[in-house]
């Protein structure tokens, strides 16, 4: 008969899926609020601890919350519920839902957030851009890999259009629209510290999100307007893109384990942009 995992079961999976060792040492994963002992029946995805995923989750019933990007990433002195965030722990908390963050380390895994947008976009030979200190060969953070058929630029950033999830503020490109392009490198989430490492993979094209103006100014100043191209996306759609492949691996583990728990991924779109404007024609 199928049982009813504890938290702490749960967590003891999720640290073989996404190990705690792969995180940045900046960063802030694991359990945020939860006790270990409690039963787990319902397990809910997102990228953002934002109000109406929280909202979303405890309305569910979901006994855990498990979310891309940290609730505490900067230290804080206090969780009173006048503040948001307080307030959220505060609402999980009386909801009996616990949080877990899965960040950088889910980056980085195999099988995380980078091995998933590699597999979308169709690269092969996939290996990370930075290899992990304390990881297999496998793991790291960013992509490089190769497309099975070149492509030019403006139908490539087309296609990453077209797959990530809709959000105001679309998909920027730096390059020659018509260039060819093959060798592709990415980073979900913010992977501007990534440039140069895909400048030395000899990518064609690198892909991730947050591109701040000097960045890829002087990255693109660096390589004459030559390669790699940029393509710059939305931090969310990024990392979102992960949700289904993670919830579906945990699903997967829980049950071979006789565990039966119901897996939901949260539709919310929490870019934190609600609309663009643009040049006309």
């Amino acid at each position: 008969m199928p049982q009813t995992p504890s938290l702490q079961d749960v967590l003891d999976m999720a640290e073989e899926l996404w190990p705690r060792s792969l995180a940045e040492s900046w960063d802030a994963v694991g359990l945020v609020a939860g006790r270990r002992s409690a039963p787990v029946e319902k397990i809910h995805f997102a990228v953002d601890p934002v109000r109406p995923v929280v909202e979303e989750a405890c309305s569910a019933e979901a006994d855990l919350l498990i979310t891309h990007h940290p609730l505490l990433l900067r230290p804080v002195s206090s969780v009173e519920a006048g503040t948001f965030k307080g307030e959220l722990v505060h609402r999980l908390i009386e909801s009996g839902c616990a949080l877990l963050t899965a960040h950088t380390n889910g980056d980085s895994a195999v099988g995380g957030v980078n091995d998933v947008l590699a597999e979308i976009f169709g690269l092969e030979d996939a290996v990370p851009l930075k290899a992990a200190e304390d990881g297999l060969e496998e793991e790291g953070l960013g992509r490089i890999g190769t497309l099975p058929q070149g492509t030019t630029l403006g139908e490539f950033a087309a296609t990453v259009f077209s797959t990530l999830p809709s959000v105001a503020g679309g998909v920027r490109v730096a390059g020659d629209r018509d260039a060819f392009i093959r060798r592709v490198a990415l980073c979900g989430g913010a992977g501007d510290s990534l440039l140069e490492a895909a400048r030395r993979a000899e990518a064609d094209v690198f892909i991730t999100a947050d591109l701040r103006h000097h960045p890829a100014s002087e990255a693109r100043e660096a390589v004459g307007e030559q390669r790699p191209y940029l393509i710059d996306v939305s931090h969310f759609a990024s990392e979102w893109m992960w949700l289904p492949a993670a919830a579906h691996a945990l699903d997967r583990a829980l049950a071979d384990r006789g565990y039966d728990v119901e897996v939901a991924v949260s539709g919310i779109n929490t870019d934190p942009w609600d609309f663009v404007i643009t040049p006309g024609p």
